[in-house]
């Protein structure tokens, strides 16, 4: 009997307990009811410089591919082959045959190229050409059979410092990123691999780290206007200071490496006084050692230093402009010719026994 009043008693402590928590009016106990914040209404429409970026970054991401550079390894035990990726960059499809345009370092020393494209599809992709003192390269895509999305070509010639460019491509491996900024600084000078100088550079605080290499700088409008290519950061990641080269540059260079697979640098054919030397000799403009037989300078008269019969110096000619652009050491001169291509004519004046003399020069390759 005494236990069956114990386990009444038991049942009726759970019924009640039961009841206790089903009416309490703290029932978070069995389920926590958050209430959700009210939506703050947002504009009808995005601002007009959003809805911009958003179209220029729709239009403009077809055209940006993937690269992945590979080479071959041997095992040194089976003496099999295989694949390692070396690098990955970004790049650009230049026309509808499949061209794609990237930095040279992005492919430097590559066995295998991959290409992947907007819709996700790997192409392989043959190098066409590439020009190591502008670090450009141009790639073919072996089996092109993906509608073209080509980029859109800008101009360089016009652009102003403080004017919006948006950078596409793929930093650390992350597919189709974009980042916005302005043009920091114009006809800036960087060093390619070669250890030759880069011309009227852009300089960029829109975000550049590394596989954004190839990728395409563009203005407000989704015209390109000029190549990523380099930072300059401590860190090895973006620091605000980023560089392109000019698409001006890219065109020149691009339609060399399609036409003939390789650049062939203008030349006058001509040694220089040593800047140091001209300096002390208070030169103004380029002072010329000698003119090779045969060269765009030799068929023009320009004439070298020479001995005269007491083997005393007499000062050759003396180039103070080309093109009406002023020329006072032999980096203008470099700068200045790499502007142009073999077989293109520009007007020098050189300075003859303290006369001016103008003379039309016919570039021919470098030998």
């Amino acid at each position: 009997m005494q236990k069956n009043t114990k386990k009444i008693v038991i049942v009726i402590a759970i019924l009640l307990a039961a009841w206790f928590l089903l009416n309490n009016p703290r029932k978070q106990f069995f389920k926590r009811s958050v209430k959700l914040r009210p939506v703050t209404p947002l504009p009808a429409e995005l601002g007009s410089d959003e809805r911009a970026t958003i179209e220029v970054f729709k239009l403009s991401s077809p055209s940006v591919v993937y690269i992945t550079n590979k080479q071959f390894k041997r095992n040194l035990f089976s003496l099999d082959v295989f694949k390692i990726p070396q690098g990955t960059g970004s790049g650009f499809i230049w026309d509808e045959k499949g061209h794609v345009v990237t930095n040279f370092h992005v492919v430097y020393k590559a066995n295998e190229i991959d290409v992947t494209l907007h819709d996700g599809t790997v192409q392989e992709a043959r190098l066409v050409g590439a020009d190591p003192d502008h670090d450009i390269a141009v790639l073919k895509i072996k089996s092109y059979t993906t509608k073209a999305h080509p980029v859109i070509v800008g101009s360089s010639s016009n652009l102003e410092v403080g004017q919006k460019v948006l950078a596409i491509g793929n930093p650390f491996g992350l597919d189709l990123t974009l980042t916005t900024g302005v043009i920091s600084a114009l006809g800036r000078s960087i060093e390619a691999m070669t250890g030759r100088t880069i011309f009227d550079v852009i300089q960029t605080d829109a975000a550049i780290n590394p596989g954004n290499s190839g990728g395409p700088l563009m203005d407000s409008f989704g015209r390109l206007i000029g190549m990523n290519t380099s930072i300059v950061s401590t860190s090895g990641s973006s620091a605000g200071i980023g560089f392109a080269v000019p698409v001006d540059t890219v065109n020149r260079i691009v339609s060399e490496l399609i036409t003939r697979g390789k650049v062939e640098r203008p030349s006058l054919g001509i040694t220089l006084i040593p800047d140091n030397i001209a300096k002390r000799l208070n030169l103004k403009g380029v002072g010329i050692l000698d003119v090779i037989p045969g060269s765009a300078a030799y068929r023009a008269g320009i004439q070298g230093t020479k001995r005269d019969q007491n083997g005393r110096f007499i000062m050759g000619d003396i180039i103070v402009e080309i093109e009406t652009v002023a020329i006072s050491d032999s980096k203008d001169l470099t700068k200045e010719l790499s502007r142009y291509k073999v077989g293109d004519e520009v007007l020098v004046k050189i300075l003859r026994n303290e006369s001016i003399i103008e003379t039309t020069v016919i570039l021919r390759p470098v030998n």
